[in-house]
């Protein structure tokens, strides 16, 4: 079994269900092992636990039996009642396995396992994760863990967390998965900050048996849950992650994610152009496009897109404006562009509707700019979001305002303000978004403003209010546009794999053409005569290349273009020949084809991934490969409608359908092409490395690979 199928294969164990899962954030009573008054994490866990609503019983272990706490201990795990649901180890790292096996004798079904110093810290601690894990399997125990930092269930008030949870915890519709301890908390922090209630947050820990994928398939059927926020550092299971985004989209349950690691660092070595062009980072943003997972790149973007989705999907990117400044508007129209956020022109019955409401010095336009008169005219910032939530060219409102930070003398006013602002929002057909001008906390007094008058959603800022409502809209369109067709592929093939791993362009070239891929017309000759003889079959004028396992055959003299009669052709063969010989190649003789002239010379590449698989990179080809760098990327299995809509995302797309003199191509025709490149890369597996064809010239109803490179993976 090769590397990458032995990683998709060899992962912690999968759940028949979600009831263990269930189970494990949901005790109704909490054994703490390992309680002392000297352990910080003892003292948190204990107070978050009292200070956050859990009603079940707490108990604690302590060798010595005493007072932890302020509240009796047992001595021993078997001097616990039998009802305890989950056990919170907190012990040292050398007894965690001996203490783990109590637990399971006890019958408690549930653990988690704060003590670091295994996997993490090298081999031995490996040794030890793999023992503990392979006693909970054999024990029916499920664990969460080791070195995590437990979880938080504020929908239910049930808080085993190992750091302090501050107060208020806000319960609302955003579930949250962390790859780390410590960002936990900060997450938290700033969720709590921004008013953004979550239903879960767990704290992975080394995923030795439960793992980020498990909680998310949890959060997919979690009626508290409305959206999943993810902090990745890596995927353990790419299948599985990517079967319950699949499912999580499907049933519209939106997810975020923030993934770290952009370094080429640790990515494949593809013996072709392609593998230049695909780095590790635009492979995931590929499989999170296709797989309608949204992608942020900071935690603050994180929790304020999540809060933006909790109102998915949204019906449009169609987005109205309504400011009190006209700085703002300038900015919004900027980072409005860079979201790809519409910001229409408003209908003109609305342009006249709100010429009625604001000075004349304002211009009715979107983005409007209400003016300072509102400090004079205080219902006209609400009448103008009126006007904007009617017009019909507009999907969302946004207004710009705010909280109150600090109570005032008369706090009616700004109550019945945020109460008629609330009443209009909730009245409205279309969503309505509070944004704030700069990033700023939401503070005790504005939250609980926000409570009585049912504020709505307050973005926090233009830069990253803007962000979360373009990645919103991405969002919401992939999930009305979601393809139902699915991507199959068909029985694997088997291939006999040259030693050295590369075949040279003339066997590659056979090996498509029987497989579906066309191909320019082509001969194998071993001599200058038979090279002659090609050219008169094809007719003049030919190309001759060196046949040997050489990748970029340009560069050793080993291709010679525009070959108008015999005598060229015969100096041709000798030349690339003698080429391959001094580059120290075998070589196998020559390809001659006829010169092809015209069309739109595009790469069609397959590399592999070593977490994803195979990836399909398109984009334009020949000469222009590396200078234009003009690429889109797919996760294999695509379907025919992800292949058309990737050819549209390439930059040159134009030149597909007739721009610059070109011939309209046959998308069909070259959909098939690609799709025939696509399904043999599937049917290969593991053993390919990388398959490229550059160029595949496109001219009209003419599609043919002109130059092909497989390489192929060692056993």
């Amino acid at each position: 079994m090769t590397d990458l199928a032995t990683q998709r294969t060899s992962q912690s164990a999968q759940f028949d269900g979600i009831d263990r899962v269930a189970r494990l954030f949901a005790p109704r009573s909490i054994a703490l092992i390992g309680a002392t008054d000297k352990s910080w994490w003892s003292r948190a866990i204990f107070d978050n636990l009292h200070n956050h609503g859990f009603t079940g019983a707490i108990h604690l272990v302590n060798p010595k039996g005493i007072e932890v706490h302020g509240q009796q201990s047992v001595a021993a795990i078997s001097d616990l009642p039998d009802d305890v649901d989950l056990a919170f180890v907190m012990t040292p790292t050398p007894v965690t396995l001996e203490v783990v096996q109590k637990v399971a004798d006890h019958g408690i079904r549930s653990a988690v396992v704060l003590t670091s110093g295994f996997a993490e810290v090298g081999e031995e601690g490996a040794q030890l994760e793999r023992a503990l894990v392979d006693l909970a399997r054999e024990r029916d125990l499920t664990i969460l863990g080791p070195n995590g930092n437990g979880f938080i269930n504020a929908a239910d008030g049930i808080t085993p967390y190992g750091l302090t949870i501050p107060s208020p915890l806000i319960s609302g519709p955003v579930g949250v998965v962390l790859q780390s301890g410590a960002l936990a908390s900060a997450v938290l922090g700033f969720a709590q900050a921004r008013n953004v209630g979550i239903s879960l947050l767990v704290s992975m820990g080394n995923e030795s048996m439960l793992t980020m994928t498990d909680v998310m398939r949890h959060l997919v059927h979690d009626d508290n849950t409305k959206v999943i926020a993810l902090f990745i550092e890596s995927v353990r299971d790419p299948d599985q992650f990517l079967a319950v985004a699949r499912e999580a989209l499907a049933i519209g349950k939106p997810i975020v994610a923030m993934k770290v690691g952009r370094s080429e660092t640790g990515a494949r070595v593809a013996k072709a152009h392609t593998g230049s062009l695909v780095g590790n980072d635009r492979v995931v943003d590929a499989v999170f496009r296709q797989h309608g997972i949204v992608r942020v790149d900071s935690l603050e973007d994180l929790v304020t897109t999540a809060a933006v989705l909790a109102h998915c999907p949204l019906p449009g990117p169609r987005f109205g404006f309504v400011t009190a400044s006209g700085g703002a508007c300038e900015i919004i129209a900027d980072r409005g562009e860079d979201e790809g956020i519409v910001i229409p022109p408003f209908a003109p019955e609305t342009e006249e509707r709100l010429r009625e409401i604001v000075p004349p010095f304002a211009s009715p336009h979107n983005p409007i700019d209400v003016t300072g008169y509102i400090l004079v005219k205080r219902e006209m910032m609400a009448q103008s979001l009126q006007a904007v939530v009617d017009d019909p060219n507009v999907d969302v409102a946004v207004v710009m305002a705010d909280l109150p930070r600090e109570e005032p003398a008369d706090p009616l006013p700004a109550l019945d303000s945020a109460t008629r602002l609330s009443e209009l929002a909730h009245a409205a057909r279309k969503p309505v978004f509070v944004m704030q001008n700069t990033l700023t906390d939401i503070t005790p007094y504005g939250r609980m403003v926000a409570e009585k008058s049912d504020y709505p959603t307050v973005l926090g800022g233009i830069e990253h209010g803007l962000t979360a409502l373009g990645r919103a809209t991405q969002w919401s369109a992939a999930y009305r546009g979601q393809h139902h067709a699915t991507a199959t592929q068909s029985e694997p093939l088997a291939v006999d794999v040259p030693p050295d791993g590369i075949w040279a362009e003339h066997v590659a070239a056979g090996f498509l053409q029987a497989h579906g891929v066309p191909v320019v017309p082509y001969r194998l000759v071993t001599d200058a005569d038979a090279a002659v003889a090609a050219a008169e079959e094809f007719g003049y004028p030919v190309v001759v290349k060196l046949a040997a396992d050489v990748e970029h055959k340009s560069d050793i003299g080993g291709v010679k273009l525009g070959l108008a009669s015999p005598q060229a052709v015969r100096s041709a063969y000798d030349a690339v020949t003698a080429a391959g010989r001094a580059a120290g190649a075998q070589v196998a003789g020559a390809v001659v084809q006829p010169q092809r002239s015209g069309g739109v010379e595009l790469l069609v590449g397959i590399v592999t991934d070593p977490v994803w698989g195979h990836v399909l990179a398109l984009g334009m080809g020949g000469i222009w490969v590396e200078v234009l760098s003009d690429t889109t990327l797919r996760v294999l299995p695509v379907t025919r409608d992800e292949i058309r809509t990737a050819l549209g995302e390439l930059r040159g797309a134009a030149l597909l359908s007739g721009a610059r003199g070109t011939t309209a191509a046959d998308m069909d025709a070259l959909v098939d092409a690609v799709m025939a490149t696509a399904d043999l890369a599937g049917r290969l597996g593991d053993r390919l490395e990388s398959l490229e064809i550059n160029p595949l010239v496109v001219d009209g109803t003419r599609i043919e690979a002109l130059d092909a490179l497989i390489t192929w993976r060692q056993p």
